[in-house]
């Protein structure tokens, strides 16, 4: 017998127990299945459960281990999906009212890969709806609650909320996001847990709803760096349905993943950016920077090309343009019930020429190449991954963002690991990023590994009721 917790094993360890058969997928899934009976009519992390399907898949995947047919080393391991994820013949929503009897007419690439790993498809996580938001918040489907605050409802972060808030919560091992400004980094910072924002290419997009064709990154939220790496090894790599995926060759961070930070060049925030963190944020940033500085890395100071907030409101020009492309119809339509607070957000793109559309385009390969030239002999730039911990949902500010400094990464067309670095004094989870250049997910994985097993922040658990 195992003395591991089916509910709150991380994806290696599940990994590891299911080779020496001291714990069955029979065992987890119904562990997992129970507690999310048990805590997500509260929590409200899944808007789907496919409970049945799950456990016959479990059981299929118990009889083929015994049988000696274990197919590698995710066989058997639970998975969680955002609501953009398209499962040929069931739904997928987009976290839209209007699309709430939708029924994927394909099954995305990211999915089939999972599934053909043996990876059991626990269900669908809610998502801000047409991932256009970065708070979490849902009007109509439901907004999930951060599990770190048993009396105020704070935000889960967004969109990727309800996969943040099941690996938070212990009703996944690992689930999958989307990022097109931050909506993996962000929810995986409020929930303290870690999540992985590929380069644009790096993981098909294909079969997973779009917001910005130009800048939407799946990637996982897990428990630790090792679970993050894990799943980009198996969903990176070329697909023919996704033609960017075809400029990269597959990667594996596995192998150079535990080899430290001695020697590394590690920027940090200029003081103009320092400006508006949030305390508490600021002060375990600056510990987290120590910690790397402690391991070996040396912490240097650049001078940015720009302003990070120029990036995110170039960024947001983008995501307008491209989201009301894709769905602009539909929020324009006031007999449609899109969510009120996301349709503005979709309706800046409408004023949008096609000429301003392309000079932003533009402006980014140059505010790109400036960026990578200014930091070329530089491994990563750290910052905070929020400006603030998990705020309550009452104080939001639909009409803003939090993604202050996660819009940077994908606009600059970089790769980057949130990770765990602290706590507030109220118990909330704070933040660090850790970007490194377009195509370097194996240094940001290596950086993350190491500034983890140092710090020991990541595999802590919410309170419990």
């Amino acid at each position: 017998m195992t003395s591991i917790d089916p509910v709150w094993a991380t994806v290696a360890e599940l990994s590891r127990a299911f080779e020496t058969r001291s714990l069955s997928p029979v065992d987890v899934v119904d562990a997992l299945l129970a507690r999310i009976r048990k805590r997500d009519p509260e929590l409200r992390a899944y808007i789907a459960l496919y409970d049945a399907d799950a456990r016959l898949a479990a059981e299929a995947a118990d009889r083929a281990m015994r049988a000696g047919h274990r197919i590698g080393p995710l066989h058997g391991v639970p998975i969680a999906l955002k609501d953009l994820v398209d499962m040929q013949g069931r739904v997928t929503t987009g976290g839209s009212k209007v699309w709430e009897r939708r029924v994927s007419p394909v099954t995305a690439t990211l999915a089939a890969r999972a599934i053909a790993a043996g990876m059991i498809v626990l269900g669908k996580t809610h998502t801000v709806e047409f991932a256009m938001g970065s708070w979490g918040t849902n009007t109509h489907m439901g907004t999930p609650r951060n599990p770190w605050d048993l009396r105020v409802h704070r935000t889960p972060g967004g969109s990727s909320s309800g996969s943040g808030v099941a690996v938070a919560a212990g009703l996944a091992p690992v689930a999958i996001g989307t990022d097109t400004g931050g909506s993996v980094r962000i929810p995986a910072a409020w929930n303290g847990i870690v999540g992985l924002k590929v380069t644009a290419g790096r993981i098909s997009t294909h079969g997973v709803l779009p917001l910005s064709f130009t800048l939407d990154t799946p990637g996982p939220l897990a428990r630790t760096v090792e679970d993050a790496a894990l799943i980009y090894r198996l969903l990176n790599g070329a697909d023919p349905h996704d033609p960017p995926t075809m400029t990269w060759t597959p990667d594996d961070p596995l192998p150079t993943m535990r080899r430290g930070v001695a020697g590394l060049k590690l920027a940090v925030l200029p003081e103009a950016e320092r400006t508006g963190v949030e305390k508490e944020v600021l002060a375990a940033y600056d510990a987290s920077v120590d910690t790397l500085a402690t391991l070996g890395a040396q912490v240097v100071r650049v001078a940015l090309p720009h302003r990070l907030s120029d990036y995110a409101a170039a960024t947001g020009r983008i995501i307008g343009a491209e989201g009301y492309r894709f769905v602009g119809h539909l929020v324009d339509d006031e007999k449609q019930p899109t969510d009120p607070d996301v349709r503005p957000r979709i309706q800046l793109g409408r004023p949008i020429s096609a000429r301003d559309y392309i000079v932003t385009l533009q402006e980014r390969e140059a505010h790109k190449r400036a960026f990578a030239t200014a930091l070329a002999d530089v491994d990563a730039l750290l910052t905070p991954t929020s400006l603030t911990a998990a705020i309550p949902i009452a104080k939001v500010d639909q009409g803003g963002t939090a993604a202050h400094f996660t819009r940077p990464g994908n606009y600059l067309g970089l790769c980057g690991v949130a990770i765990p670095n602290g706590f507030t004094g109220d118990g909330l989870p704070t933040s660090l990023q850790i970007l490194c250049h377009a195509g370097a997910e194996a240094m940001a994985l290596r950086i993350a590994w190491a500034y983890e097993q140092a710090a020991g922040f990541t595999g802590r658990r919410p309170p419990e009721p």
